[in-house]
């Protein structure tokens, strides 16, 4: 597990003020160092272009080592959108893919990205999130009214509320929301807390506080990627 970032440092907003394990020294920020480092934030941007992208790489992240066929038949995709969309992740090397097997076995490794300017961090939870927009119409709306950063706040003051550390009323009035928009979020976002606390390396950077004290419901791990509406 990654180092914590300690209880001072993480914001209301789910951003911190620093990044975790001491990252800015004067070697992380050599520009030679930033350029090799280049490709790693290109690709996270990517998925935060693409939601259905990032519902794939979130998949095989989550439930890897898996095949092309699991991904096609438990995202209820076409062979055709599956295979594209793991060619563009293996592209952008977010994944990889065992040709030695039949079926392929697909895996990838999480990614964790800390912007201290804004600050705000993206995980494989946070990633998870912004792709339920494509399932689920409250995060899509969610979104579509107040954007990423607005649902990574969401995400941290819905953690901190199952956890018993905060009401929705206050979730509500940290994040600059309704109490109704604040209450919609925070149940919409199970899905990605639950597998997150499972399965994300990283949980620890978004609730260093309260990452083993959330009570959320047991999800069977395959009902947290539902088929979409518009099925292909």
């Amino acid at each position: 597990m990654p180092d914590e970032p300690t209880d001072d440092l993480l914001r209301p907003d789910g951003g911190v003020n620093a990044l975790p394990g001491d990252a800015l020294t004067t070697e992380s920020l050599a520009p030679e160092r930033l350029a090799q480092n280049a490709p790693g934030l290109e690709t996270v941007v990517e998925l935060l272009n693409h939601p259905a992208l990032t519902r794939v790489y979130v998949y095989i992240c989550y439930w890897g080592p898996t095949t092309p066929p699991d991904v096609q038949d438990d995202l209820d995709l076409s062979k055709s959108t599956a295979y594209e969309y793991i060619d563009q992740l293996v592209d952008l090397g977010l994944i990889t893919r065992d040709d030695s097997t039949r079926p392929q076995h697909l895996t990838a490794e999480p990614v964790a990205v800390v912007d201290e300017h804004a600050p705000i961090v993206i995980t494989p939870t946070v990633l998870h999130a912004f792709a339920l927009q494509e399932i689920d119409a409250d995060v899509a709306y969610f979104l579509d009214r107040y954007g990423i950063g607005k649902l990574v706040a969401a995400l941290r003051g819905a953690g901190l509320h199952f956890a018993g550390q905060t009401t929705q009323r206050m979730v509500a009035d940290d994040i600059d929301v309704r109490e109704t928009e604040a209450m919609m979020i925070s149940y919409a976002l199970i899905p990605a807390l639950a597998v997150g606390q499972d399965h994300d390396p990283y949980f620890d950077y978004l609730f260093p506080d309260v990452h083993d004290a959330m009570e959320l419901p047991d999800l069977d791990e395959r009902e947290t990627t539902p088929s979409p509406p518009d099925a292909e």
